[in-house]
């Protein structure tokens, strides 16, 4: 018998090594000096928006000191308000904006939390998007289409939830005053729904930015639905949620035209520190007497109230910046 001889297979040939990739070189009098360019475009940009604050700051100032030389009463303390006489305080006006600011936000701050967590973590792709869109067109319409539809839809449906908080009187901030549309309460609810896409929309862009890692790790250690987003979602976006809730803030202290509509002018009389009462904000009142700027005092008295609002929004910026700081820190 013949014997079988196996030929071996040929080795294949080794591939041949990529042909080495060039670094890239960025050397050069050309890119250099883009690089200088764009450093001086920014830092310009950055300081012409500090200028732009103290020139409004400054011009505040200036425009109102001669009027605060002439006021016949304590312009911080007075509830007094006649610029004819001289005679300007801002108490009242104080007490109404931080109020019906502070009503919206705690209308809005969790209610926008919640549909944030609803688009991110609980709402199926399909269904999450149109819920953010519609969410989002909410501050596109015009804030006179929702001073209109606040005084004449929404504050008549709030009226039975007015006479419901009315019935604890004894509590000062629900002391019945007799108004029945028109309260600072009407004006919170309608801050509320104008500021509430605002803080959605920071709230949903920081949630969507826990890190997958966090959420594996704490599902992987059988964390249900609602502990893996107190124990990761949250924690991660404090300073997010703090943020957004600040710039809402800031559409509320200052909103003008909404307010203007609603809130009915109170009487002169003593004070009432009710939910349930009318009153004026800062830009409301400014707006509203608009007609009043014949003189330089009387002009200068409202710049003055102008520019207490404008520290005012310094102030809970500065305080936001602290808040998210300190969470970032934890």
């Amino acid at each position: 018998m013949a014997a079988r001889v196996r030929v071996a297979a040929p080795e294949a040939a080794p591939a041949p090594d990529p042909a080495p990739v060039p670094p890239l070189r960025l050397t050069g009098s050309g890119t250099a000096r883009a690089d200088r360019l764009f450093a001086a475009v920014t830092r310009g940009a950055g300081g012409f928006v500090v200028v732009l604050v103290l020139l409004v700051a400054g011009f505040l100032a200036v425009k109102a000191a001669p009027a605060l030389r002439v006021d016949r009463v304590n312009f911080l303390t007075s509830r007094t308000w006649d610029v004819a006489g001289h005679r300007f305080g801002i108490v009242d006006m104080l007490w109404a904006t931080v109020t019906v600011s502070a009503v919206a936000m705690v209308i809005a701050l969790p209610l926008a939390v919640g549909v944030a967590l609803f688009i991110t973590q609980y709402a199926p792709r399909r269904l999450a998007r149109p819920v953010a869109h519609v969410v989002d067109l909410l501050a596109a319409i015009p804030s006179i289409v929702y001073g209109i539809w606040g005084i004449l839809v929404l504050a008549p449906l709030l009226r039975p939830v007015q006479d419901a908080l009315g019935s604890a009187h004894w509590i000062p901030l629900f002391g019945n005053e007799g108004y029945s549309t028109g309260t600072i309460f009407d004006g919170g609810v309608v801050l509320a729904v104008m500021i509430l896409p605002i803080i959605t929309a920071v709230a949903r862009d920081v949630f969507e930015r826990t890190p997958v890692a966090h959420l594996e790790a704490a599902r992987a250690l059988g964390a249900t639905r609602w502990e893996t987003i107190r124990l990761t979602v949250l924690p991660h976006g404090r300073s997010g949620i703090v943020s957004g809730a600040m710039l809402g803030l800031g559409r509320a202290l200052g909103e003008t035209v909404a307010l203007y509509l609603i809130l009915s002018k109170p009487p002169a009389g003593p004070f009432s520190p009710s939910l349930f009462a009318g009153g004026e904000t800062f830009a409301s009142k400014i707006a509203s007497n608009a007609a009043e700027f014949s003189t330089p005092t009387q002009t200068g008295a409202y710049l003055a109230a102008g520019l207490v609002l404008f520290a005012l929004t310094f102030v809970v910026n500065a305080v936001a910046r602290w808040i998210a700081r300190r969470g970032d820190a934890a």
